[in-house]
């Protein structure tokens, strides 16, 4: 059995590359997803394929519409999602992501700090698993497979 992951979270620093070679090294038979992780592409998605929006406002929807419809698909598709939550960066997407896994009775991991327990308590009451690690995150995988 293979399952397929959905790997939320910000896209600055190269954890999904931790998640995958962590995964591969345990032999987890697993196929990763993710949004976009070239930032430009992502901001630029609308007016590339609708044009030249009149202002800020709207090149950012459309780019939102298509991201958004991109994630969607993704998801439905995969049978767990990796929400990561780190300390750098503003996490909104990575919440929108994991909110929508929950609404879509996903199975999810979240992985945050301790920093951010309070700030994402009800989010991680909702979850299946919360941890604090992208490790403890794999060992849950693990143990889905024993």
């Amino acid at each position: 059995m293979e399952l397929t992951v959905y790997l939320a979270g910000q896209i600055h620093d190269n954890w999904r590359d931790e998640v995958k070679s962590k995964a591969e090294e345990k032999g987890l038979p697993l196929k990763f997803v993710a949004p976009q992780t070239d930032h430009d592409r992502s901001d630029q998605i609308g007016e590339e394929i609708l044009g030249k929006q009149p202002s800020k406002l709207h090149k950012d929807d459309v780019a939102s519409d298509i991201n958004n419809l991109r994630t969607q698909v993704l998801m439905q598709k995969s049978d767990l999602v990796i929400a990561l939550f780190g300390e750098k960066y503003k996490q909104w997407n990575t919440a929108m992501d994991a909110s929508t896994a929950i609404a879509l009775n996903k199975p999810t991991i979240i992985i945050r700090p301790e920093s951010l327990i309070h700030p994402l308590k009800e989010l991680s009451n909702k979850a299946n698993v919360t941890v604090e690690t992208v490790d403890q995150a794999i060992e849950v995988i693990s143990y889905i497979f024993e």
